[in-house]
């Protein structure tokens, strides 16, 4: 499925923001795996339009229903409602193209943290915010039937996430298979607030008022250890990516495991925390053995270090994210550079 400029035309002039007389210039953006994503030059000015594609662009076959632009549509437009700063304006959508217009935001005020991140830029005060901005989209959206019954796109979120993250892993490893079966069981089975599904650097911007999150096409109602779980998990593989800054990455870990907790008041924090814990070497072994591995772990050796990790805790699970935290440490060592 791909979208000709005739077809955004007349998408924008749908939604209202082109006239019949009036003309637009578009540019693809990139949309990583899952997007076709443009910016699109009005006449009044830049917007992004952004539509789900059925087939992701990945090595292994991998499909998901394009239905997920509407979840990520309603996600943006709930969590304006609890922190307006931490998304972009919505400008309208096309139902029947299965696409929506957003607010463009410039890359020269709005970085991308994964890009700050590579450069060594790990500022856990930035972090904190990130894990503070999730949690009080949590709590605001906890154990709310109303919220609930908007997103329910548990077969989404089987097709984008669970399968092929802890479904792949099982079938890449077999001897993991009922550990990483009994995790996405219990993911799915929990259904307590309003989850992202993609809380990655790359999905964050740093704003003027601090992150902004985007990119929320596994938006589900069930499990914020997931989302917890997901973006901790980034900031442990980025120690691979630059070593030298790896002290620095753990530090983020640490301030925004700690801001999310003191959030959590829809349960005890310790549950959340016990659920993200066990999650997360799932989560780190389905980014090397799953199907959507990070780009910028090749080396053999590296992903050796992470099997033989994820192993261990998903035989022995931890209950405390220091726990994760001080496992991971230990398989380097040999490297003063880590705290």
């Amino acid at each position: 499925m791909t979208t000709d400029a005739a077809e955004l035309t007349d998408a924008l002039r749908h939604m209202g923001l082109l006239t019949a007389a009036a003309t637009a210039q578009f540019t693809p953006l990139s949309g990583g795996v899952s997007s076709e994503i443009w910016r699109v030059d009005l006449p009044s000015g830049p917007v992004c339009v952004k539509r789900a594609l059925d087939k992701l662009r990945t090595e292994r076959p991998w499909f998901a229903p394009v239905a997920r632009w509407r979840y990520e549509y309603e996600w943006l437009n709930v969590a304006a409602g609890i922190v307006p700063q931490a998304v972009p304006r919505l400008l309208g959508a096309d139902p029947g193209r299965g696409l929506f217009a957003m607010a463009y935001l410039d890359p020269r005020r709005f970085g991308v943290w994964k890009t700050a991140l590579r450069k060594g830029c790990a500022q856990p005060q930035f972090a904190a915010a990130v894990g503070g901005t999730l949690a009080a989209i949590h709590a605001a959206t906890a154990r709310r039937p109303d919220i609930g019954s908007r997103f329910r796109s548990d077969e989404i979120f089987q097709a984008i996430r669970l399968d092929p993250y802890l479904g792949e892993v099982g079938r890449r490893h077999p001897d993991l298979a009922a550990a990483t079966a009994a995790l996405a069981a219990t993911t799915a089975g929990t259904r307590l607030a309003l989850v992202h599904g993609d809380v990655s650097p790359k999905n964050i911007l740093v704003g003027p008022e601090g992150p902004v999150f985007l990119d929320a096409e596994c938006a589900w109602y069930g499990d914020p250890a997931f989302d917890l779980a997901f973006c901790l998990n980034h900031l442990l593989l980025k120690c691979l990516w630059r070593p030298v800054a790896a002290a620095a990455f753990l530090r983020c870990f640490d301030a925004l495991r700690d801001a999310y907790l003191e959030g959590v008041r829809w349960e005890a924090p310790d549950a959340v925390e016990t659920r993200a814990a066990r999650l997360l070497p799932g989560l780190l072994l389905a980014r090397i053995d799953g199907k959507s591995p990070v780009e910028y772990i090749t080396v053999e050796a590296e992903k050796e270090r992470i099997r033989r990790l994820a192993r261990l805790l998903l035989r022995s699970p931890a209950s405390r994210l220091s726990d994760v935290r001080a496992a991971w440490t230990w398989t380097w060592p040999n490297e003063d550079h880590l705290p």
